[in-house]
């Protein structure tokens, strides 16, 4: 008679945990069942796993959570989720910054940034729960939890959102976000700098974002750059917060612009006082460059500018603003309008505020990556191993320790996520197996689509995902629910 079978379907053996607490890291072996984190221990016998990985020399940590991401669309189309798995993604959070595909009825107007998220075809979804059965139907390699934009609200009751939303149309928005918020967002996202959410009101944005409070999910906002002082952006944002009784996560934390650089210290001070009456959390890219766009406004105070895509002009992807313009015998702003549509890099951060940023101990890290740029920022590839790589490793600005904890533990309790973004007995088998020595971000302003180096294997839900630079083919992922 043939003996019990294995115990665990597969046995990371011989590696080093780095838990996603912030905890030091213990040398241990880790067992998955099913999709479960069944065992941690000094010394499991190999004997009881269908199989083992030989994990020595490597580091097993929770698979990273991108907290700020535009992969509505990418779920969808490129469901290996290539440019985030290839770096450790396990989880993206999408619909930030206003911008979601859902709720938006097929047919209505489409202006930019929309166009960041692929064509007008991939708006089809009258209901949020439309999409979400949409990714249960056809999961993807990586989970997605995801937020309803404001824009996308705006657009679909409103006949113009360059104006103030009336009494009749904020309560259309509050029917549909709390459609939404039924059908499992995690929250409700604003983008105030951009066109459709521009015209917004703060009374406007709490009213809407009170339906978010009142499910229990978060008050996620791109603020208003443009139009605001850095400092009456972040109070705006923390007003809304405390009137919709929303927890608050400021997006891609920075201080754009010549006239803002320095000005991290001051955020970060202001940031913390207001932490001590209410739920505050912010994240981060590690770059200099952001993307977005092609807008006047954005031309006119960057460094330099380099398209990413181009409507009218698909040939000026990848090249500078200022040679365009001198071809075209035009000033960048008026060059940049030729162009549009289209969209743009732009050099306007300072690297001591990426820095301070970073090293902020309540800073989560996502890529705000563009992945239907025809040539991205590499933080669409790169970002997770830059963090790891560059500047925990090489510059030792945090530690290794530290690093995985704001993209696994403190993404996952910020966002509701439960039982993921930690090394532990019952919870999800989301892990990353990577070598601290090797990992570095390859991908770079002039080819950004370079995977990252260092990244051994990926496993979501207790499935391989990736082994090397392989995609398996499985798509495990899941629509994650608050």
């Amino acid at each position: 008679m043939a003996g019990p079978g294995p115990g665990y379907d597969i046995l990371f053996k011989g590696g080093t945990v780095i838990d996603g607490t912030g905890a030091p890291r213990a040398c241990a072996d880790v067992a998955v069942s099913g999709d479960r984190i069944a065992a941690i221990g000094a010394d499991i016998d190999a004997s009881a796993a269908a199989r083992t990985i030989d994990a020595s020399g490597r580091i097993v940590s929770p698979g990273f959570i991108d907290v700020h991401t535009h992969d509505d669309n990418l779920l969808l189309v490129d469901r290996d989720m290539t440019p985030k798995t290839s770096q450790g993604v396990t989880t993206v959070i999408a619909g930030n910054c206003g911008i979601s595909l859902a709720p938006l009825r097929p047919g209505r107007p489409v202006l930019p940034p929309f166009d960041l998220l692929g064509g007008p075809e991939a708006f089809r979804y009258p209901r949020f729960a439309d999409y979400m059965a949409t990714l249960d139907k056809a999961p993807p390699a990586a989970n997605a939890g995801l937020l309803v934009g404001h824009s996308a609200l705006r657009l679909d009751t409103m006949d113009d959102v360059g104006r103030p939303a009336t009494a009749s149309e904020i309560d259309a928005m509050r029917e549909r976000l709390a459609e939404g918020m039924e059908a499992g967002a995690l929250g409700f996202s604003t983008g105030l700098d951009y066109r459709p959410n521009r015209a917004a009101t703060t009374d406007e944005v709490a009213a809407v974002a009170e339906v978010a409070g009142a499910a229990g999910g978060l008050y996620v906002t791109h603020i208003r750059y443009a139009e605001s002082e850095l400092d009456q952006a972040l109070d705006e944002a923390f007003e809304i917060g405390r009137r919709a009784g929303a927890g608050v996560v400021i997006s891609h934390h920075q201080c754009a612009g010549r006239r803002n650089f320095g000005r991290s210290r001051e955020t970060l001070e202001q940031i913390d006082r207001a932490r001590e009456t209410q739920s505050v959390g912010l994240d981060v890219y590690p770059y200099t460059a952001g993307s977005s766009v092609l807008e006047p406004e954005l031309v006119a105070s960057a460094e330099r500018v380099v398209v990413t895509w181009s409507g009218p002009h698909p040939e000026a992807a990848g090249r500078d603003l200022a040679d365009l313009a001198a071809e075209f015998g035009l000033g960048p702003v008026a060059a940049a309008e030729k162009l549009q549509p289209g969209g743009g890099i732009y050099f306007m951060l300072d690297e001591a505020d990426v820095r301070r940023i970073i090293a902020y101990e309540h800073a989560m890290i996502g890529s705000d990556g563009l992945p239907h740029d025809h040539h991205p920022h590499p933080r669409l590839w790169g970002t997770f191993p830059r963090v790891l790589g560059h500047y925990a490793r090489d510059l030792g600005l945090l530690t290794l320790e530290d690093a995985v904890r704001r993209m696994t533990g403190l993404p996952a309790a910020r966002f509701g996520l439960e039982g993921r973004g930690e090394v532990r007995v019952g919870a999800h088998a989301d892990l990353v197996m990577f070598d601290a020595e090797t990992i570095a971000d390859r991908a770079t302003y002039e080819s950004p689509t370079l995977p990252a180096a260092g990244i051994d294997l990926v496993m979501v839900n207790g499935t391989v995902i990736r082994e090397g630079s392989r995609a398996s083919g499985n798509r495990p992922g899941r629509a994650l629910r608050r």
